[in-house]
């Protein structure tokens, strides 16, 4: 079918193959029904042998008289002579005569063995005639049947499509009633629901951002009346990024931790999605997780008895891990690692980071990850997948402190060219099946032309399934040799 073929054209098109096909099917048929021929007669098999002198000739064949007695005188000397000179030629017309007989009782049987064979034969070819006669009839009146059976399906087909229809009209019926009502229903409920101007989950995100605002403020009174301001770790000594300007200042710290709280998932699905990482850091120790947030990484690697701390420039995200034990400094990257000794790291673990740092930021963290690694030490870097349309329209522009979306290929090279000899990248988070594009599977006896439609069909559907829903976000993993 052509691309955007209307659909009375599509209908017209249908009409005139089925004309087609009907016309060639009658004539297929009538081109059948000429070569038919009736039946060819059998002839009947030859006279049987005519035996009706064989029995006088079995009793007539010995010819041959007996010996002659012979007399005394002359007369006995005489016939004693002429049966000398006779006998000879009479023994073997005997002869001839005895294999004559016995050739024709041979023969005789052979030819009624013949007729019998030749009767039945010939009965056998009008019966196999017959039946082939039958089924070319029977196969002919089949073939007259099949357009009037096809006919009637048809008419089946099209009486379920109206019974189809008339309960689809009667359920559009219904349906529309129903929007009537409730139409109506949503009338009488609109000016209630005009003074509600948030929906629940706003107020609940409202009502926790608030709860964060005041234990924030509450913490800073607390601090500025004690004095533990001077005691919080400076973390202004080198360059901070320009994103992080959106949630710096602790007084707007809490809002970047309920954002969190709300769009990136709670503690226990991170912590379980971040479990999948322990192996790589498995046995190290002195482990750095570089924006730590809640610090549900800290905490899985606390539980292995791996050693760890943390940084993160957000105040309150510090705080909240503080208030848990764990050791979170509120720092940034660069500056943070430049106060560290070379080679004194063991492990470097930064997810969702990256895609907050300003380029020129980013390439002075890579370096300096490699220079305070030690040999045998490893990077890991978790970020959105900017290729997976999904992660990038869902995920990456509803963030304001995202900075720059970083393609896999470009952050893998950007590690390598950093120092690290060897360089992985891993995709996770997989778009769930029943949220990508589905194909469309072929019914079994479907047409050619519907058969190429559903197959280009499905692959359109790969290729954007390829683009748009693939992985959510990717890892790369960087590792220092010795």
């Amino acid at each position: 079918m052509a691309d955007h073929e209307p659909l009375e054209d599509t209908l017209r098109r249908l009409k005139e193959e089925r004309a087609r096909a009907d016309a060639r099917y009658n004539e297929a048929l009538t081109a059948l029904d000429r070569t038919l021929r009736p039946p060819v007669a059998i002839p009947q098999p030859v006279p049987g042998l005519d035996d009706h002198q064989l029995a006088p000739l079995n009793q007539t064949w010995n010819t041959v008289p007996a010996e002659p007695a012979r007399g005394a005188g002359l007369r006995g000397r005489l016939t004693g002579l002429i049966w000398a000179v006779v006998a000879p030629y009479l023994q073997r017309q005997l002869t001839f005569n005895s294999q004559l007989v016995d050739h024709l009782n041979r023969t005789a049987n052979a030819q009624r063995q013949a007729q019998q064979t030749a009767e039945a034969s010939v009965a056998a070819i009008r019966d196999h005639v017959a039946a082939i006669a039958e089924f070319q009839t029977r196969l002919m009146l089949y073939l007259q049947e099949m357009t009037a059976y096809v006919d009637t399906k048809d008419r089946d087909s099209a009486g379920g499509a109206l019974v189809l229809n008339a309960s689809l009209s009667g359920l559009a019926e219904n349906l529309a009633k129903h929007a009537e009502s409730m139409a109506a229903r949503e009338h009488r409920y609109e000016s209630r629901a005009a003074a509600l101007a948030v929906s629940h989950d706003d107020l609940r995100a409202m009502i926790g951002v608030a709860q964060q605002a005041v234990v924030a403020l509450k913490r800073e009174v607390e601090r500025l009346s004690t004095g533990a301001e001077n005691d919080r770790v400076p973390h202004h000594a080198s360059p901070i990024p320009e994103a992080s300007d959106a949630f710096g200042p602790s007084l707007d710290a809490y809002k970047y931790l309920g954002f969190e709280d709300q769009f990136r998932g709670s503690r226990d699905a991170i912590r379980a999605r971040f479990e999948s990482y322990l192996p790589l850091f498995e046995g190290g120790s002195d482990v750095l997780d570089v924006g730590c947030g809640r610090g549900e990484f800290l905490d899985l690697l606390k539980a292995r008895g791996v050693s760890a701390r943390g940084i993160d420039l957000n105040h309150e995200m510090a705080e909240v891990c503080r208030a848990r034990g764990l050791d979170v400094t509120e720092a940034d990257a660069v500056g943070y690692l430049s106060r560290l000794a070379d080679a004194s790291l063991g492990g470097i673990f930064s997810a969702q980071v990256v895609e907050h740092l300003q380029p020129g930021y980013l390439l002075r963290f890579l370096e300096l990850a490699f220079v305070k690694l030690r040999p045998g030490g490893r990077l890991v870097l978790e970020t959105l997948n900017p290729a997976c349309w999904v992660a990038f329209f869902d995920s990456y522009i509803r963030d304001i402190t995202h900075v720059w979306p970083l393609h896999p290929e470009t952050l893998k090279y950007l590690v390598v060219a950093s120092g690290f000899t060897k360089a992985t990248i891993e995709f996770r988070s997989p778009v769930p099946q029943q949220d990508r594009l589905q194909t469309i599977g072929v019914p079994g006896g479907a047409d050619t032309t519907f058969a190429d439609l559903a197959e280009a069909f499905n692959a359109n559907v790969e290729k954007l399934n390829s683009r748009i829903f693939t992985y959510l976000d990717y890892a790369v993993i960087g590792d220092k040799t010795a």
